[in-house]
């Protein structure tokens, strides 16, 4: 698959799972809405209920910038199988903008965020590196 491919097939699941690394060493996982601008994924922290104000993902972040997200698609025929890893670097914006690139973006692929947009923190992932697999090659 091409970088376009890997983009498209990416971009096409509304969860990806954000992988990243705490200060100890140990990794994080969890699922997590996002958008998708060209190379840049944008996932924010919004009014779901969470067990704490104070996320992981973000202490994480905060201290080792590298990440992934992945998506997948699955099926009983194992021919119809596919994923796709986005490696790279995150950011926090704290306060973002209702103006900003990326919470425009969520608002505009998710009708919930249409009626309440998220109010947090926002992560910006600058993908690096596009790597994927396909059943059917």
């Amino acid at each position: 698959m091409d970088t376009a491919d890997l983009r498209a097939r990416f971009a096409s699941r509304p969860v990806a799972r954000l992988s990243t690394v705490r200060p100890d060493g140990r990794p994080h996982v969890v699922p997590c809405v996002f958008a998708l601008l060209g190379d840049t994924v944008y996932t924010a922290v919004d009014a779901k209920p969470k067990r704490s104000a104070r996320l992981q993902r973000l202490t994480d972040v905060r201290a080792e910038p590298r990440c992934a997200l992945l998506v997948d698609h699955y099926e009983e025929d194992w021919a119809r199988l596919w994923w796709v890893r986005a490696d790279g670097h995150a950011e926090i914006v704290e306060q973002p903008s209702p103006d900003h690139p990326g919470i425009r973006a969520l608002v505009a692929r998710f009708p919930q965020y249409r009626e309440e947009p998220p109010s947090g923190a926002l992560l910006v992932v600058t993908v690096d590196h596009w790597t994927g697999w396909s059943g059917s090659s």
